[in-house]
């Protein structure tokens, strides 16, 4: 094989368990297959001891962009449920991880951890004032990450 096919070795992308966000597996496993990659899928979770009012509050303000876990049983059921659909895709060497943290710190922590040649995201981010005030996972990881960023079409 030539260097170029050896391109990406190592590729992480992250899950929340949505459709969209299993669409970025699906793509993320489909080029770990083609490359010969280890697949890594990593899922955010935030402490089940998270401040109620603090997780209701984000919720009233996101509403159905609220999609960040809390605790880490539905973060290890999530990557379980994400590994299947990548290897699905065509990823032969697939480890998940679940981290404790915001989606953007915790993909670029597994991302250095990892030492990963590629970090795969999809393009749902917040629209309007949300994202404005709180950031957009896409655009954060792309404009924080060290290595290559691709990011997946995966609304419709």
């Amino acid at each position: 094989m030539s260097d170029a096919s050896k391109a990406y070795r190592t590729v992480v992308v992250g899950t929340d368990g949505s459709e969209s966000s299993l669409r970025a597996v699906a793509r993320a496993g489909a080029l770990a297959g083609a490359f010969d990659a280890t697949l890594v899928i990593a899922c955010a979770y935030l402490p089940t001891e998270t401040d109620d009012r603090e997780l209701t509050r984000a919720q009233d303000l996101l509403r159905d962009e609220a999609y960040q876990i809390v605790g880490s049983h539905p973060a290890e059921e999530t990557v379980r449920t994400a590994a299947e659909h990548a290897g699905s895709a065509g990823a032969r060497t697939v480890r998940t991880v679940a981290v404790q943290g915001s989606p953007v710190e915790a993909l670029l922590d597994v991302v250095r951890r990892e030492d990963a040649d590629l970090l795969v995201v999809g393009n749902r981010g917040l629209a309007g004032i949300k994202g404005r005030l709180l950031g957009s996972v896409p655009a954060d990881a792309t404009r924080r990450s060290r290595c290559d960023v691709l990011v997946v079409h995966t609304t419709d």
